[in-house]
């Protein structure tokens, strides 16, 4: 398995937000859902990206953002439009003074909008629960992430439009796996893009030394490797592969493989009911007391007071 495999392994969605939007101009909403990931594909007409930080993107049809993180930001017709609607926490949707307005909205299953044959058509998908999404993933993502139509392959959107207005038996499955498969097209291209500020680990992949060796820890994280041993099965010295892998990846290999250890221990402690014992030994801990330990060290507070405060 190699890094970005790994990584985009993570999306899970499990009754994910999911939603056409179908509006005339001027149309104007400020999203203050606090969602950790939103995708947001343009299949009619267009819409602007306005974050609270960073600059307005323009999205045409075909067009994909992902926005990750908590921020603010504002999609509208026009960066001149002011917001009309408000997005809250748990899809609660307002008008600016607090008057609910997603019932006056509706426009039938998973439609909403001021008209039926708006001029711009969104779908859009949101991520609400964390453990939905991997800390490494979210890590891996600036908070604005946009592909143009030609950059990404775009025929899921034609299949999710077909569906997302479905209201079949198992329905919310098929929309959440949907999602995941846009999430994963869409993020594969975008860290494939020449010049994409992609992570150190993925521009690392492709080099003789450093990608078979992440390659090694992402297959087998509970193998108890060295850099000696790593380095063995790579045919170059230690120091060789130290500095080499510390010069791509941004750290030293030991130190990126307790990262991916205790990222994926963080995971099934927030996904899965498995004892302590259970998790330190599928990353690669001896026993509960040296994973605790090192998760200690490493997040600040133990994998029992992580999992009963459910966070990211």
């Amino acid at each position: 398995m190699d890094a970005l495999t790994d990584l985009l392994d993570g999306p899970r969605a499990r009754g994910a937000f999911m939603l056409r939007a179908m509006l005339d101009p001027p149309w104007s909403l400020r999203i203050e859902d606090e969602a950790p990931l939103c995708v947001i594909a343009v299949v009619k007409g267009e819409a602007w990206m306005i974050p609270d930080d960073g600059d307005a993107l323009r999205l045409g049809r075909g067009d994909i953002a992902i926005t990750s993180g908590s921020g603010h930001y504002t999609v509208a017709d026009d960066r001149m439009t002011p917001p009309q609607v408000v997005i809250h926490p748990g899809d609660k949707c307002t008008t600016l003074y607090g008057e609910p307005l997603r019932e006056k909205m509706a426009l039938g299953v998973r439609t909403w909008g001021n008209s039926a044959d708006g001029e711009s058509v969104m779908l859009i998908g949101t991520y609400h629960m964390r453990g939905e999404i991997t800390q490494r993933l979210l890590a891996a993502l600036p908070p604005l992430v946009v592909l143009p139509a030609d950059a990404w392959d775009n025929t899921l959107l034609t299949f999710l439009g077909q569906e997302i207005g479905k209201d079949d038996p198992g329905q919310e499955a098929v929309l959440d796996r949907l999602l995941d498969l846009l999430l994963i097209s869409s993020l594969r291209s975008w860290f494939a893009r020449p010049g994409a500020n992609a992570p150190g680990w993925y521009k690392a992949h492709g080099d003789p030394v450093v990608g078979p060796a992440l390659q090694l820890l992402h297959d087998d994280m509970a193998h108890p490797w060295t850099v000696a041993s790593l380095a063995a099965k790579t045919s170059v010295s230690r120091a060789a592969l130290a500095q080499r892998f510390g010069k791509l990846v941004g750290e030293p290999p030991m130190a990126y493989l307790t990262g991916l250890r205790l990222a994926q221990a963080a995971d099934m402690l927030r996904e899965t009911d498995s004892t302590l014992e259970a998790v330190a030994r599928k990353v690669g801990y001896s026993n509960a007391f040296a994973l605790s330990t090192a998760f200690k060290r490493v997040r600040g507070l133990s994998p029992q007071e992580y999992r009963a405060r459910g966070i990211a």
